[in-house]
């Protein structure tokens, strides 16, 4: 049995649909009753262990059992920032709370990229710990909650941490779908010069090394998760503007002037209580080279969808030919 802490949201969605596929017996522990797999859901938030014991009760669990944690808080303007904490990190120390409870020998945690803050180009999965914002910092605190479960008992237990870097596909409303909405309403503007380089991961890509990473025998296994080939932004936009039939190059603004737009809505949402579209964090984010190394790849591991299709896949999905009624999902 697998249980998918946060399986209602967008990466968990994928993968239970995975799972369900081949048959693997699974069960979605979130907070919210998920769209898709309504039916095999348990409610319960990770803030609270009472909820989570309820959710997975003992008769159903086993040393063979698996627990994926993919609940966090995530958005670049989540409000109180406590919530990082009280969600990342107490979550992370309920989900090993439970698994000593429950005799739960493996744990799959979906940490981030966002651990190493504005890394190198190619850091690997030995790179420094320096997140610069509190949701880098609540995954790197999370990560060393469940590394201190596992050193409990390193002869049986399996940790796996899979740190993805951006993750897009159908039905997302984060980061990657606010640059394929703007170059197709034709009201993208370039911040920077556009040569910086970054690494994408698409969600079934994601899903399926998740799914993979279950089968894992006793030890600690880190892993960051991107999907090659890397891309500078020039490149992405000019891809997605001839997907889009657009030959007009777009308005490129000053990075230091873009910035400085950025502070400017960071000021008004703090006086406003309204969240703007553009913020320093964002504007910060989309100018730096994020490009990782994973060494994923050398446990055997062949993602099951190439860059450019996934692409292909998410522009006709939210543009050329939406479906009806499609389930959404609101993340950074």
């Amino acid at each position: 049995m697998i249980y998918v802490l946060g399986g209602s949201g967008f990466i968990g969605t994928r993968l239970c649909a995975r799972l369900d596929a081949v048959g693997t017996a699974f069960t979605v522990v979130d907070k919210r009753r998920s769209v898709t797999f309504g039916d095999r859901t348990s409610i319960a938030d990770v803030r609270s262990l009472d909820a989570l014991r309820a959710a997975i009760p003992d008769s159903h669990t086993s040393p063979e059992a698996t627990l994926v944690n993919l609940a966090a808080e995530h958005r670049d303007d989540v409000r109180p920032p406590s919530l990082y904490y009280d969600v990342n990190v107490g979550g992370a120390e309920n989900a090993c709370a439970l698994a000593r409870e429950r005799g739960i020998e493996r744990i799959v945690f979906t940490s981030s990229v966002a651990v190493y803050g504005f890394a190198p180009p190619g850091t690997d999965e030995a790179g420094a710990v320096q997140p610069f914002n509190e949701y880098g910092r609540t995954k790197a605190l999370a990560e060393q909650v469940y590394r201190s479960w596992h050193a409990e008992d390193l002869n049986r237990r399996t940790l796996v941490i899979v740190r993805p870097t951006v993750v897009f596909g159908e039905g997302n409303r984060g980061n990657v779908y606010n640059l394929l909405r703007q170059i197709a309403r034709g009201a993208f503007v370039m911040i920077g010069r556009g040569d910086n380089i970054k690494s994408l991961a698409y969600v079934e890509n994601v899903a399926a090394f998740l799914e993979y990473t279950t089968g894992f025998s006793a030890g600690l296994h880190v892993f960051n998760y991107i999907d090659t080939p890397d891309l500078a932004v020039n490149e992405l936009v000019r891809a997605v503007r001839a997907a889009f039939g657009r030959t007009r190059r777009p308005v490129r603004v000053p990075y230091g002037l873009g910035l400085a737009g950025g502070y400017i809505c960071d000021v008004a949402a703090r006086l406003t209580g309204r969240s703007f579209p553009v913020s320093a964090v964002r504007v910060r984010k989309f100018a730096a080279t994020t490009r990782f190394s994973s060494r994923a790849t050398a446990t055997g591991f062949s993602a099951p969808v190439s860059l450019a299709e996934a692409l292909d896949r998410t522009i006709r999905f939210e543009f050329i030919d939406p479906p009806a009624n499609a389930e959404l999902f609101y993340t950074e």
